[in-house]
């Protein structure tokens, strides 16, 4: 299966679909910190105009989305249109199997309700972030845990609220943007199998 992963930078997911041998792609204005062989750094929407993939996913930037950030809403009201144009075309792109992933955010109200809400923990990892699956033609995540199997997180330091306790900083951004590893195996085991 031919597979791009948008919006990635670091290769977690396109990694986890190469490792069960699909043809893997990441695609981000940013350099990538995994393999540049399969990485196309530009525009995700001018890929999709001149190149076919039968699975996207898509992880749109949330800075001018996500619920968390409520608190600046009304100062950024064009940049909400922006964001929210964006997803848009994104749920509109040619792949015929779509997956956009977004924290709690105004995509629910403003585009449509999330088709499912998936927590790290549920895939093996002991930590809680409310992550929404939009689905074009691809079942619901399968979860791979139990909530009482948080002790089996793949790294001890996952097994701390990471993604909440994480200090202000210039990276902190691209760290909580990182999909966790357990999301993505579980991505690739389920959705590479269709």
């Amino acid at each position: 299966m031919r597979v791009i992963v948008g919006c990635e930078f670091s290769q977690v997911v396109t990694r986890a679909f190469r490792d069960k041998g699909h043809e893997a792609y990441s695609c981000d204005l940013l350099p990538t910190e995994g393999n540049p062989a399969w990485h196309f750094q530009e525009d995700i929407l001018e890929l999709l105009k001149r190149e076919r993939f039968d699975l996207a996913i898509f992880h749109p930037p949330c800075t001018h989305l996500a619920v968390s950030g409520a608190r600046w809403f009304k100062d950024k009201t064009d940049e909400q249109i922006n964001a929210l144009e964006f997803v848009g075309k994104l749920l509109a792109s040619p792949p015929p199997k779509i997956a956009l992933e977004n924290p709690i955010s105004i995509i629910s109200s403003k585009i449509r309700k999330p088709d499912q809400v998936i927590q790290p923990w549920m895939f093996g990892h002991g930590e809680t972030k409310a992550t929404c699956l939009w689905l074009k033609d691809l079942p619901k995540l399968m979860p791979t845990h139990k909530k009482n199997d948080l002790f089996l997180a793949e790294e001890p330091e996952e097994r701390e609220a990471r993604i909440h306790m994480m200090p202000p900083g210039p990276n902190r951004w691209k760290e909580r943007s990182r999909t966790f590893t357990g999301i993505a195996k579980a991505m690739a085991d389920q959705w590479g199998a269709l």
